[in-house]
């Protein structure tokens, strides 16, 4: 019985030395959503008619420590190019753009007593606001990832 028993073991080890390795699959909101950008390094992630807005980490980081924030309230009428709020950090000041226009259907409240979190993960725990696009054709005057990555590589070989 003890010689079926290492037996068994031993197949069970190599049968998970052979295995194939599995991957492993994470579906969130953002693989769907696309996101464009603004040349004052906001961005803005659609699904739908739903957008979510924050600053880039290069902004994040040029800024360096973010102490405040300055957030639209629930139902502001948000104009594209217009100033919807402000973060501040131990560096600045910076007004933030409004990338898109549309209707704030949620402020991230998280932001007001923790702004670090925008530095910390600028593009995911760190949004500003959602909205409802009211106008869906501005997206097109905004930046792809790739057209942001080049609009960087020429600005920062201006100053």
């Amino acid at each position: 019985m003890a010689l079926l028993a290492r037996s068994a073991v031993r197949l069970i080890t190599h049968v998970e030395r052979v295995a194939l390795p599995m991957r492993a699959f994470s579906i969130t909101p953002s693989i769907f959503a696309e996101r464009k950008y603004t040349k004052k390094h906001e961005w803005v992630s659609v699904e739908g008619d739903l957008g979510t807005v924050g600053i880039t980490d290069f902004a994040a980081e040029q800024l360096g420590d973010i102490v405040f924030v300055e957030l639209p309230e629930k139902d502001a009428k948000i104009v594209k190019g217009e100033s919807t709020g402000a973060v501040e950090s131990v560096k600045a000041a910076s007004d933030i753009y409004a990338p898109v226009s549309g209707t704030v259907t949620e402020k991230n409240e998280v932001l007001e007593q923790e702004p670090g979190k925008i530095n910390k993960s600028p593009f995911d725990d760190g949004w500003l606001y959602k909205l409802k696009l009211s106008n869906k054709s501005e997206l097109s005057d905004l930046l792809s990832e790739k057209e942001y990555q080049e609009f960087k590589k020429e600005d920062e070989g201006h100053e």
